[in-house]
Order: structure tokens, then C-alpha cells, then sequence
């Protein structure tokens, strides 16, 4: 899909004339549910975490069979979606029609590219995502376990599945850079060096709820140990040795997009898809350039409030060396990062009227995850289910997880950012189930890093450290553009992108290596944190001034977050609504 065409389907939201018209609102309401049944039918993984529990017995199959029917099914959807008339539809009804078309053109686009052969990225992947089961399947009953057991005898053929995917990137040179692998060993061999019961599968035997009759335990106990020594120690010790034997050293030794087969296309596809605009990785890197430019004049007015004595690199520096900035124990960084929560959860009804209902909570990131993982991430959960949404922080090398950030990152994974975002959209009333269900990171992301600018009016940042390091994450945003786009279209070299980051950024060396790797093996979505934050700020600013003393923040906020995850174009269009309604 073009620029152009992308700008045409995301442009125009005006009332129907004559008002929408029943027959064809029915026609899209059938189309909108068949297409969200069928995600759930394909991918089980995703109708669990949204909490349909019909598929909690299987993994999705992944052979090439299985990607073309799917492919034959998105296009097949898409031309029952254009035979519709938008024109017909009421405002809310176009905007799913439009956020539908898109989504089926990027599949479509995705599929297009072969990005299916690639099923990794440099802190996660397929075998990743299946070891987190036991933290988010439902485990209440004997069938509960019954279908957790079943899940797991499935393993194999899944692995095997992907391998072959794998393979055929290795076959055709469309694979993940061979650099952001290095040590990318540890998600998998954790889990096939150990006993059955020491095994991250094994959690949900030691203990059953009392929905589990007390004679049944001891069989699902004994299923579960033979499903995990049988199916799933044998098949993550198979996937370390075509890892470590063929796919590591098959590897690309590039690391840009645009030397993957058709590459060039592909990132500036990817630009488009992750900010959801009609833009270039030319125009985002200019844009990433005079954002840095900006952000580094108020790190140095920081550092002259402060009165360092040093120069900019010595006080970056100083912050990745002073013992003072840094928590002594796993357990005293956690408290801190809850403590922030909290503090904020007190703030929230200052800057917004709508609050979701979920709660959520604050965890370590898994260990076989933490060594190659970012710092911290939000992992949603379904609203009907018995855990509640969770922060993860990354308590792995203590000595890179500055305590000057941890207030920015929390407001961004948490609350104001992603929790609060996240859970608010699953609860609105009215939407289509895939519209609550959206993740478009442009939205997401732009959002979160939106709501870490909002700690400045909700009092926090008030130690320059802390507020520094505020800047230091919006300065990390601002290089992911110029980063990104330098890897992927302008042929900068992973050294280089790591200085790049190092010298405008108070990142620890460790996490600067960490982001660097996963821009390079997930190209073009770092760009959405960025683009999304200043399209928000943006559209604030015109509201603020076209309302005057008439603009409420909370109800702002209420405007920007009442849709789910909008593309950024439908959200303009919604505050430029919002605006003409008197800021109502």
C-alpha cells in the first residue's frame, strides 16, 4: 500500500447525510464479528489472553499450508469490507471500518513481505511467549489443567513448526541480524536444562486450587510431569541446538532492513505501519534530529541547576557510576518502582474523569527473559480472569537500572501509561471486540511516553536527577528516530548507534546494547514511541488554545482515550471534534 493510499483511507469521519443507514451498520456488524472470530480460531494463544477459553487446549499451527489459507481469508475479508459503504456508516462504525481495512492490508502487506520468517526478535519470540503459560492460562479446574497438559504435548509440533519458518529465512537470507542473537541463547536453554520439577511448566502442580477435586491431583500431577519430561524438555533442548548449530551461524552479518530480500520497501512499509502516517524514514530521522537538538538544551539547563562542575559526558558519567543512583537489591528496586505507583495512583483523578476498573501489579521480569530484556514492560491480562495487569521490571545487573529513571518508566508502563490505557480501552462499551482488543503502537506507545511528560503536573520529577532522567527517556524516544532510521535506511553500523545513544542519552551501557539489538531485530517500531508523543503534545496544544479557559485537561484526556488505540489521523480527527464541541 502506498503513502498516499494510507493517507486516503485514514482521512474523512463526517456524519452520513440522511444518517447511517441499519442495513449496511448490520453488514458490518457480521463482517466485524467474523473477522474477530476467525483471529480467535487461529490464534488460540490471543483468544486466552483476551479471556475466551475455547482454544486453552492448543497452539496455533504455523505451517506455510496454514499462512497461506490465512492470507486467502484476510483478502477475502477485505473485499466484504470495501463492498461496504463507509458513507452509510454512523462515525464510530467508519472509524472500525477503517481500522479494519487497515489492519487486513497490513497483513496482507506483512505476509506480502515474508515476515513470517522471522518469528524473533532479540529479547523474545515464539518460545518465549509459550513459557509465560503458566503465569496466563486459566487454572481454576481439572479441565483447566486438563487443556494446560494438552498445551503442552502440543510444544513440539509448534516448535517444529516455526523452525521450518525459521529455516526458510535462513534459506532465502531474511533473518533476524546475526549480532542481536549473541547470548540470545539463555530464553531458550533455561528452559531445557533442568528437571521436570524445577521447570517454569511445572508451577502450576505445586499447589491447586480448590476447584481441583483432591483424587484428581496426583493424575494431573503425573500428566503434567510426562508432558513436560516427554514434550516440552526434549523440544526446547531441539530448538537450542538448531539455534546454536544452524540459525546463529546462518544469520545475516547485516543488520539493516534494507539489505533483507525486497528490503528497501519493506522498512519504508514499516515506517508508515508504526506511526501511522504518511511519512518517510528520511522525514523521521530529520524530525529525530531536531527533537535531540532540543531535549539537549534542557538536559544542560538540568545540569546547571544542579551546578556539576564537569562538562555534559562527565555528568553522564557520573550517573552511570555513582552507587548513590542505584538500587542494592532486586527487592529494593521493586519497592520503589511500587512505591512511584502508588504515589501516582493518588494523582490520577487530578488529570483524568474515566479511571479503569482492573488493578495491577508490580513483578521482576522473568529470568530467562531478563539478560537481553528492556528495563521494564507492561503484560496486560484479561479483564474476566484471576490476575490483575502487571509491571515488570527488570531486577537483572542492578548496576544498569538506574534509580533516576524509574520514575519515567514507571509512569510510562504503568499509570498514567500503559495499565491505565490498556484497561480503559478493554472496558469500553459500544466497540467491537476487536477495536478493545487493539494495539496500535503508535497510540500505545506514543500514549506512554505522553504519560511520563504528565508526572511534571502531577509533582513528580522535583529531584534534578530524577528529572534529568526524564529527559534522558524522552531524549532515548528522540534517538530511536534518528537510530532507526540510521540502521535500517542510512547504513550506520550497530557501533555506531550505540555511541550515538551513549553520548546523548544517561542509559546505562548495558541497556543502550539491549535497545540497540532490538531496533536492529524489530525494525521501524521504535519510531512509534516518538511520533505518537508529539502528535498527542500537538493536538493538546491546539485544544488548549482553541478552548482557552474552557479546556478541562481531564476531559482531554477522556477524548484522546474514549476510541481504544486509534491511528494517529482518526485520533486528530476526534480532538478536532472534541475541540468544535466546546471541549465537551
Amino acid at each position: 500500500m502506498t503513502g498516499a493510499g494510507l493517507a486516503a483511507l485514514l482521512l474523512g469521519c463526517a456524519l452520513p447525510i440522511g444518517g447511517p443507514d441499519p442495513e449496511t451498520k448490520t453488514r458490518l456488524d457480521a463482517l466485524l464479528a467474523d473477522a474477530w472470530e476467525r483471529r480467535l480460531v487461529e490464534d488460540p494463544l490471543l483468544a486466552t489472553a483476551v479471556g475466551d477459553h475455547r482454544f486453552d487446549d492448543r497452539l496455533p499451527s504455523m505451517t506455510r499450508a496454514d499462512l497461506e489459507r490465512r492470507a486467502g481469508g484476510s483478502r477475502q475479508l477485505l473485499d466484504r469490507l470495501l463492498a461496504i459503504d463507509r458513507a452509510g456508516l454512523a462515525p464510530a462504525d467508519r472509524i472500525s471500518h477503517r481500522m479494519l481495512e487497515l489492519q487486513l492490508r497490513d497483513d496482507l502487506a506483512a505476509h506480502g513481505f515474508g515476515e513470517w520468517r522471522i518469528p524473533l526478535t532479540s529479547d523474545s519470540g515464539f518460545h518465549t511467549e509459550v513459557a509465560l503459560l503458566p503465569r496466563q492460562v486459566p487454572l481454576a479446574t481439572a479441565r483447566d489443567y486438563e487443556s494446560y497438559v494438552a498445551r503442552l504435548r502440543a510444544i513440539p509440533a509448534y516448535f517444529d513448526q516455526e523452525v521450518a519458518l525459521l529455516r526458510e529465512g535462513l534459506r532465502t537470507g531474511f533473518t533476524v541480524p546475526r549480532v542481536a542473537l549473541l547470548g540470545y541463547d539463555v530464553t531458550i536453554r533455561t528452559h531445557g536444562d533442568s528437571a521436570p520439577e524445577a521447570s517454569v511448566f511445572w508451577s502450576p502442580f505445586e499447589a491447586f486450587p480448590s476447584g481441583v477435586p483432591e483424587p484428581e491431583r496426583e493424575r494431573l500431577r503425573a500428566a503434567g510431569r510426562s508432558a513436560i519430561a516427554e514434550a516440552v524438555l526434549p523440544a526446547y533442548r531441539s530448538l537450542l541446538a538448531f539455534f546454536t548449530r544452524e540459525y546463529l551461524p546462518g544469520a545475516r552479518e547485516t543488520t539493516a532492513a534494507a539489505d533483507l530480500p525486497g528490503g528497501r520497501a519493506y522498512y519504508e512499509w514499516l515506517v508508515r505501519r508504526y506511526t501511522t502516517l504518511d511519512t518517510t524514514a528520511d522525514e523521521v530521522h530529520a524530525v529525530g534530529q531536531r527533537e535531540v537538538e532540543r531535549i539537549r538544551g534542557e538536559m544542560q539547563d538540568v545540569i546547571r541547576q544542579i551546578g556539576f562542575a564537569g562538562g555534559f559526558t562527565a555528568f553522564l558519567e557520573h550517573l552511570r557510576t555513582d552507587p548513590r543512583f542505584y538500587a542494592q537489591t532486586p527487592e529494593e528496586l521493586l519497592k520503589e518502582a511500587a512505591w512511584i505507583a502508588k504515589r501516582m495512583d493518588g494523582k490520577l483523578p487530578s488529570l483524568f474523569r474515566r479511571l479503569p476498573r482492573q488493578p495491577y501489579g508490580v513483578e521482576p521480569v522473568p529470568p530467562d527473559l531478563a539478560p537481553k530484556y528492556t528495563g521494564g514492560r507492561y503484560v496486560p491480562a484479561p479483564l474476566d480472569g484471576v490476575r490483575a495487569g502487571t509491571y515488570w521490571v527488570n531486577t537483572f545487573a542492578l548496576e544498569s537500572r538506574p534509580l533516576y529513571t524509574l520514575e519515567a518508566l514507571t509512569l510510562h508502563e504503568a499509570v498514567p501509561g500503559h495499565h491505565l490505557q490498556i484497561a480503559l480501552a478493554k472496558e469500553l462499551e459500544g466497540l467491537p471486540a476487536f477495536r478493545r482488543h487493539a494495539y496500535v503502537d503508535a497510540f500505545g506507545e506514543g500514549w506512554g511516553l505522553y504519560a511520563e511528560h504528565l508526572g511534571l503536573e502531577a509533582g513528580f520529577y522535583t529531584d534534578p536527577p530524577s528529572n534529568f532522567g526524564r529527559l534522558s527517556y524522552e531524549m532515548w524516544r528522540a534517538c530511536r528516530l534518528v537510530v532507526d532510521t540510521g540502521l535500517h535506511a542510512k547504513g550506520w553500523t550497530r557501533s555506531q548507534a550505540i555511541e550515538f545513544m551513549g553520548a546523548n542519552t544517561a542509559l546505562s551501557r548495558h541497556e543502550i546494547t539491549t535497545e540497540v539489538d532490538r531496533y536492529i531485530s524489530w525494525p521501524g517500531q521504535a519510531l512509534a514511541y516518538k511520533m505518537g508523543e508529539l502528535k498527542i503534545r500537538e493536538l493538546r496544544a491546539r485544544a488548549e488554545k482553541a478552548l482557552g479557559q474552557r479546556f478541562d485537561v481531564r476531559a482531554f484526556h477522556d477524548a484522546v482515550l474514549e476510541n481504544g488505540a486509534v491511528p494517529l489521523s482518526v485520533l486528530e480527527e476526534r480532538i478536532d471534534a472534541f475541540i468544535a464541541s466546546g471541549g465537551r
